[in-house]
């Protein structure tokens, strides 16, 4: 055993420390070993020192130093490039910038992570081909931003109407008519809705500190017109055309919005135009991804049923549209039974402007032309074929159907887990938001998109906006039912089982939530459909 002894020199005025080591120790080392332990490491060697001066005395050194560094620059001049960051194009979807969900945006770019068996058979997740998020805006568009955001002479005002996820894409649309005209945006007004009753404000629905900060390069966002205008009577548009362009917006509002400082839109909806520049697409994709976050009591709650969802392993969310609406206005037929569908004939002879669908066509041809919401039990054969486990927990989504739960029946037999948000929520959770329906169809809306899987029985606003956050997200799986190619193979009585499950699941290999590139469509939102204006992947640069 080593032991330290220390030995006062009072002669010399000095102190001596050593280690008593056993001979057995020694006897056991080599004579490099005690050479090396006898060296004192405090001085370097010369030759090392010399080594080190040479090499930066030497051109060749400097040279390929400020090579590297050239390089590096204008590779982040001309790409936008950041060695530093995970994402070169600057803005990624983040934990609290994106989410209206949290755990889906990590769960699709850290696929890596999850469980073996989550990612087998049904739940296994399309290839996203390394797409992700990109909102490199030009210099030309950063330029102009720094006048638009000093202007204090123009300020729009937007009153949006509908469903809360109608709501959403008018507000997408406004920031971009305010980013168009230069002008400041007062925060949204929430028209009343007259169908549900709901006057939430868009405090109540969407948290807007967020709102405003994140479109804070973008378009400066007030809360309220100032003082000087309170009492003036802006310029109102009730009657924009569809698809309008930005030069149309200019020519039409911005002579008038100077002389006034004030213009008030109502009524946005697909009134601007989808085929954008490119720095307007990206806005939209900024707003509907990054701005619009739900208020923070929502998000908690959506959060906590989705972890309730979750406790058991991965679940899909099934977006069903069977409500009474839904039958009307698509011009379709529950199939109930004869009495439904009297009702549903009667309400639209009594309300014709209610139906959006073509006038001209039969039940049975929007039907076969897969214009109609899929019912109950075709939802169930579809899924069957799809290869959805038994045992795989369902959240379903949407209004109350018309007929009521029982008309859920065959998808509750197949399909023992199955849950909506009422099933999940514990005692008064609720309560609150009870008479508010755009806040119910936020909850939907979180615990949907963070699903392992999604599918819409029906297209719709609410379908078509989870379908592009998905993508934007990672492209996590989304089923896009083939109800055109599909129908004809459900009516076939003939058929096997097996022999159905194969057509079906055929039919809907390239329709599992794949990258899409929107330019192979003109017209297509962007929204929906974000590459290649708001994602690239490495072959992009």
């Amino acid at each position: 055993m080593a032991i330290s002894k220390c030995v006062n020199n009072k002669k010399h005025q000095h102190h001596q420390c050593y280690i008593s080591v056993p001979s057995e120790i020694i006897n056991s080392l080599s004579s490099n070993s005690l050479h090396s332990l006898l060296l004192s490491p405090k001085k370097a060697s010369k030759t090392a020192t010399f080594s080190r001066s040479k090499l930066f005395k030497n051109p060749k050194t400097w040279f390929l130093f400020l090579f590297v560094c050239g390089f590096l620059f204008m590779m982040k001049l001309w790409y936008n490039f950041d060695p530093f960051n995970p994402n070169p194009c600057g803005i990624v979807p983040q934990k609290v910038s994106l989410s209206l969900i949290p755990n889906g945006v990590l769960k699709s770019l850290n696929k890596d992570e999850e469980k073996d068996e989550e990612l087998k058979g049904f739940w296994k997740q399309p290839d996203g081909l390394g797409y992700r998020p990109c909102l490199d805006f030009s210099s030309e568009y950063k330029k102009q931003s720094v006048e638009i955001l000093k202007d204090r002479t123009k300020y729009l005002v937007v009153v949006v109407s509908g469903g809360m996820n109608q709501q959403r894409n008018q507000i997408v649309d406004a920031v971009v008519i305010a980013r168009i005209l230069g002008a400041a945006l007062v925060v949204p007004i929430l028209q009343v809705n007259v169908i549900w009753g709901d006057e939430s404000e868009f405090s109540d629905i969407f948290d807007v500190e967020h709102f405003k900060e994140a479109l804070a390069d973008d378009v400066r966002i007030i809360s309220s017109l100032p003082s000087n205008h309170l009492m003036s009577r802006p310029v109102e548009e009730k009657h924009t055309p569809l698809h309008v362009s930005p030069q149309w917006i200019r020519a039409r509002y911005l002579k008038r919005m100077k002389r006034e400082g004030v213009l008030l839109l109502r009524g946005l909806d697909s009134r601007l135009s989808k085929d954008l520049p490119s720095d307007l697409q990206k806005l939209r994709c900024k707003v509907a991804f990054h701005a619009l976050r739900f208020a923070p009591l929502i998000r908690e709650l959506g959060n906590k049923l989705t972890e309730r969802m979750r406790s058991k392993g991965p679940y899909l969310a099934l977006h069903l549209r069977m409500e009474k609406d839904v039958w009307v206005r698509t011009g379709c037929l529950p199939g109930l039974s004869p009495e439904y569908d009297e009702v549903i004939h009667n309400e639209r002879k009594r309300r014709p402007e209610l139906l959006t669908s073509r006038s001209n066509m039969t039940y049975h041809d929007r039907k076969l032309a897969g214009l109609c919401p899929l019912t109950a039990l075709e939802v169930t054969r579809l899924l069957k074929a799809l290869g959805v486990p038994k045992n795989g927990r369902i959240f379903w989504a949407g209004g109350s159907p018309l007929g009521g739960s029982k008309v859920l029946s065959p998808l509750m037999t197949e399909f023992p887990h199955f849950y909506n948000k009422e099933d999940l929520a514990l005692a008064g959770e609720l309560e609150p938001f009870a008479k508010k329906a755009s806040i119910m169809a936020a909850i939907d809306y979180i615990v949907s998109e963070n699903s392992d899987v999604f599918m819409a029985s029906h297209g719709g606003n609410m379908g078509h906006a989870i379908q592009g956050y998905r993508a934007y997200s990672g492209h996590k799986k989304t089923i896009t039912p083939n109800k055109r190619q599909m129908l004809s193979h459900f009516l076939n009585t003939s058929l096997h089982e097996d022999e159905f499950n194969r057509i079906i699941l055929a039919l809907h290999r390239d329709s599992m939530g794949q990258p899409e590139i929107r330019t192979s469509k003109a017209g297509r939102d962007v929204t929906k459909f974000p590459i290649p204006e708001c994602m690239r992947n490495d072959s992009s640069f």
